[in-house]
């Protein structure tokens, strides 16, 4: 019998953090990443679950965890194109979860996860 394997939605964010460093970002991602397993099984099995309820939540931790890494004057100003997706994204993974559409919350989930890593590795690449 094969142990289960869960699903991991932030590779590219948990990478990023480890190549920079990113540690408050990194336990943030644990965290939304966590909360996506739980939602995403729950879309599956057609059922509710705290995790489905606390995603949201987790992943506006997130983007405010980046947003500290990054620091305001980045953030609001050369991050400015990279937090609108990040805020795009985080609201199609909503809308998703809300519609309990399992294929939108799983595509959706790959543009959160490339905009928070790309913030996080660029702002990483300057404090290097």
């Amino acid at each position: 019998m094969r142990p289960a394997i869960r699903p991991a939605f932030l590779p590219s964010t948990m990478a990023a953090t480890a190549t920079t460093g990113a540690e408050m970002v990194r336990l943030s991602a644990e965290q939304a990443d966590a909360a996506a397993a739980e939602c995403w099984a729950a879309l599956l099995g057609g059922c509710d679950s705290p995790g489905r309820r606390l995603l949201p939540q987790r992943l506006r931790q997130l983007a405010d965890a980046t947003a500290i890494y990054a620091g305001t004057a980045w953030w609001y100003g050369d991050g400015t194109r990279l937090r609108t997706r990040i805020t795009q994204a985080r609201e199609r993974i909503e809308d998703a979860v809300a519609e309990r559409d399992g294929a939108e919350f799983a595509e959706a989930f790959i543009g959160y996860d490339e905009a928070v890593a790309t913030a996080v590795a660029r702002v990483g690449s300057m404090i290097k």
